[in-house]
């Protein structure tokens, strides 16, 4: 699908989808339960494929419309709207009885990999074409440090995955500079292990308000986990040197609910709307405080000059039209925010510098190269380094833009083509559904002029 959007403003009030980080983790940590009640989930493709490997291990997903709402027999279902009743494995998941395809989502992928090293046989993992290139090798070596089988059949590091030997936990040491995803999978599995695990980092760990998430999910279902070392600061995985769980915990939601909360990362692109082409303010909801690192998108605006303002009680931001600066920002700890501040980048006055983003190159697509050459495509000079994108001021043009099957590349380009001169073609922008399944209904609801 291609979508054409014209130069529009925003008005009114958005709501941002429940967060996908959350939700991957949820229901991953009610399969290893005896079972919960995932509220208000984000329901795309990649939340989908770990419900479908906790499926494959033995749980059952099933959608239920959430307590105190009713439908009349053939009403239409909104996902959206669904909450997630889940049976799970007991922390004991079954060999699956078929390949696990994990799509493109390389959370699904890492997370449940690691619940194939529980199994007594073997688990065989893979995904699309996209997924297939992307790094394994150091979460297999890992699990072979546990004593798990842990094998790319094509043994490059990267799927199809074959995983299994019922590990009893140990001690590992791992890179923490290539995905954080990993210490995550680990964790979640060295719980319900005989002996728990003990993850001993060999690099500065990255992205380290991820495993927030993941340490904050965990509590929330019973499970004790500690960070080792760390930098006192406000990110506990900040500058650890590592991470401890303790074996034979279950897990057990408190009431047997977990709520996820809304996603931030997903907001950063309304909130970017409401900066670059809002009629007056943009109202985004949805917006409560959590361990997400990519709520650091406020803190972005606010130093680039935004007129931004965060009701926290409340849940609420309210944005208006600024006029931006160029800044210099890193995104060690916030990856999948490096589209949306490129896309800030181009419109602000001055010079914009994203560093600590070589790690961002290793996402659905490399991330630095496509921003760099869809934003040269609309007239914007772009100099890529290694580790750093660089982008100066300029006019943005509309043009013809490939969404290299991205939803954050696709999702950043059209809030360039809100202020871009002259109409702008996103191709290939079904792929929204990975994180954002209603993005551009939103958009319209919001006034953009946009044809699909």
């Amino acid at each position: 699908m291609d979508v054409r959007i014209s130069p529009s403003r925003v008005r009114g009030t958005a709501r941002a989808p429940p967060s996908k980080s959350y939700t991957h983790r949820a229901i991953l940590a009610a399969g290893y339960a005896g079972g919960a009640l995932v509220c208000n989930p984000l329901s795309s493709a990649d939340t989908r494929a770990t419900a479908r490997a906790v499926e494959a291990y033995g749980g059952s997903v099933e959608r239920v419309p959430p307590r105190g709402t009713e439908r009349t027999s053939g009403e239409r279902s909104d996902p959206r709207a669904d909450d997630l009743e889940i049976v799970g494995f007991d922390g004991d998941p079954e060999t699956p009885g078929d390949v696990i395809s994990c799509a493109n989502s390389g959370t699904t992928m890492r997370l449940t990999t690691a619940t194939g090293a529980l199994v007594d046989g073997l688990a065989v993992l893979t995904g699309d074409a996209s997924l297939r290139t992307r790094p394994q090798g150091p979460l297999l070596d890992a699990l072979k440090q546990l004593g798990a089988r842990a094998e790319s059949t094509r043994s490059n590091g990267q799927a199809p995955l074959i995983v299994g030997g019922d590990i009893r936990g140990g001690d590992l040491n791992i890179r923490g500079d290539v995905s954080s995803q990993y210490i995550t999978g680990l964790l979640m599995a060295g719980a319900v292990t005989e002996g728990g695990v003990e993850i001993d980092l060999t690099t500065e760990l990255k992205s380290a308000p991820y495993v927030d998430i993941t340490l904050e999910v965990l509590d929330d279902f019973g499970i004790e986990a500690e960070v080792i070392g760390g930098d006192d600061s406000d990110v506990r995985a900040s500058g650890a040197d590592g991470f401890r769980v303790a074996g034979g915990q279950s897990y057990e939601p408190g009431d047997g609910e977990y709520h996820v909360p809304g996603d931030f990362s997903s907001m950063s692109y309304l909130l970017a709307a409401g900066a670059l082409a809002s009629d007056e303010e943009l109202i985004v909801e949805g917006a409560y405080p959590s361990a997400q690192g990519d709520s650091a998108i406020v803190s972005i605006l606010e130093r680039m000059g935004a007129d931004i303002e965060w009701n926290r009680k409340d849940g609420a931001i309210t944005v208006g039209k600024s006029d931006l600066a160029g800044i210099e920002v890193g995104v060690a700890d916030t990856p999948d925010l490096l589209p949306t501040i490129a896309v800030l980048g181009a419109v602000a006055d001055g010079t914009t510098r994203i560093t600590d983003c070589e790690h961002v190159r290793l996402k659905e697509t490399d991330r630095v190269a496509a921003m760099a050459t869809e934003l040269e495509k609309m007239g914007i000079d772009v100099v890529e380094h290694d580790d750093e994108l660089v982008i100066n001021d300029g006019n943005l043009e509309g043009a013809t833009v490939d969404g290299y099957d991205d939803h954050r590349i696709i999702m950043a380009l059209s809030i360039a083509a809100l202020v871009a001169d002259g109409e702008t073609t996103i191709e290939g922008a079904e792929h929204v559904d990975v994180s954002f399944p209603d993005f551009f209904d939103v958009l319209y609801d919001l006034g953009v002029d946009l044809a699909r």
